[in-house]
């Protein structure tokens, strides 16, 4: 009887993993399609369990049973081809960094600290031990900005966006920040931060801080707007030939179809692909957990080192990346950047005329929700 249940158990296993594969190549922007890009790691595993229970049972295959596990086996080669990447079996699309001057490099640490966390002092400590030369913090509201206040003595260069609505951003800065802005390029309460910045050899760069909304159904039903602000910023850097660094929490993984989109429409690099995922989301569930916190640069850069940092708390842990300034590097690199299509191109271009609609409808219902609270007299 055990063995009936577990024979019948891998089936259903299997045909749950293949399902999943081929609802997620639906051509829709709805949550409950995008949102299974997520877990593509979580997916391989559970599919090679069912993979290798399957072939333990072949002696009682049927026709049924061979034909599910052939499309398994293809469910779990899409996978595989998605998430190679991101592992040392493949090229390193960066270089290492070179043995240069410190003044060269450039440490940037990106963290989501979670607004109703409390535990400041955890960053604090860390942005102390670290040093980064650039802090960016997402979901901060004016409880983070005061009790960052004893930080600014070493970052002077500062833009704040304290909002209590999960989509407030800082940047802290001890290169000099030229001319700062902050847009809200698709929904009007969520910010980015576009500036440019002096790096400590005097070169002058650009420096794109996003934090889009999640495709779920607690916030956007849909990714358009995410995956619209990621391409529009892609795509002038790409029109401006900037360079660039773009940094943040993107609510997308990195082998999603918008996010290699948006690195074939940029022409930014990617420093994780050839190395190791850096998983930053969930910090408490280990099993469910997925690379979030993102930094893309242009092709002058390399790396000397990425990590993930201890838990501050949030349900993010935060990145460091040092990378260094090295243009001589540039026309090597610049082969290892993806290049658009006619297609891409034309994708872009309706997903950004789509995000902007679909901008105004949230909008309109952020609005409409803050007025109810107001008269409920929540704010």
């Amino acid at each position: 009887m055990d063995f009936l249940i577990l024979y019948y158990a891998v089936q259903i296993l299997a045909g749950f993993i293949a399902f999943i594969t081929i609802w997620g190549m639906i051509p829709l922007d709805h949550w409950w399609v995008r949102g299974v890009e997520f877990p593509r790691i979580q997916l391989i595993v559970l599919g090679t369990l069912a993979w290798v229970g399957l072939l333990a049972f072949w002696f009682k295959w049927e026709l049924v049973q061979g034909l599910l596990f052939g499309v398994l086996s293809l469910a779990l080669a899409f996978q595989l081809r998605m998430i190679l990447p991101y592992t040392q079996l493949w090229k390193k699309q960066v270089r290492e960094a070179a043995d240069k001057p410190d003044h060269y490099e450039l440490k940037l640490m990106v963290s989501n600290v979670l607004t109703p966390n409390n535990n400041m002092q955890a960053l604090i400590k860390l942005v102390k031990e670290r040093e980064p030369d650039i802090l960016i913090t997402l979901e901060s509201d004016e409880k983070w900005q005061q009790a960052l206040e004893v930080i600014e003595a070493d970052y002077p260069y500062t833009v704040k966006v304290p909002l209590d609505n999960l989509y407030g951003m800082h940047l802290y800065s001890k290169l000099e920040l030229i001319e700062p802005e902050v847009k809200y390029l698709m929904v009007d309460d969520i910010p980015s931060i576009h500036t440019q910045l002096r790096l400590k050899s005097g070169r002058v760069i650009w420096l794109y801080c996003l934090h889009p909304m999640p495709p779920s159904p607690t916030e956007a039903d849909k990714s358009t707007t995410r995956d619209a602000e990621l391409l529009m910023v892609g795509r002038h850097i790409k029109e401006q030939g900037q360079t660039a660094i773009l940094a943040g929490d993107l609510n997308d993984v990195a082998w999603s179809k918008t996010t290699r989109r948006f690195q074939r429409i940029s022409g930014l690099l990617d420093p994780r692909i050839g190395r190791h995922f850096i998983n930053t989301f969930h910090v408490k569930y280990p099993f469910l957990r997925w690379a979030l916190d993102h930094i893309f640069h242009s092709e002058c850069f390399t790396l000397v080192n990425m990590e993930r940092l201890p838990s501050i708390g949030s349900d993010h842990f935060p990145v460091l990346t040092t990378l260094q300034y090295e243009p001589e590097v540039s026309a090597e690199q610049k082969q290892n950047a993806s290049t658009p299509d006619a297609e891409d191109l034309e994708e872009t271009k309706k997903t950004i005329e789509a995000g902007e609609k679909e901008g105004i409808k949230v909008s309109k219902e952020h609005r409409e929700e803050g007025a109810e609270l107001d008269a409920e007299g929540h704010k």
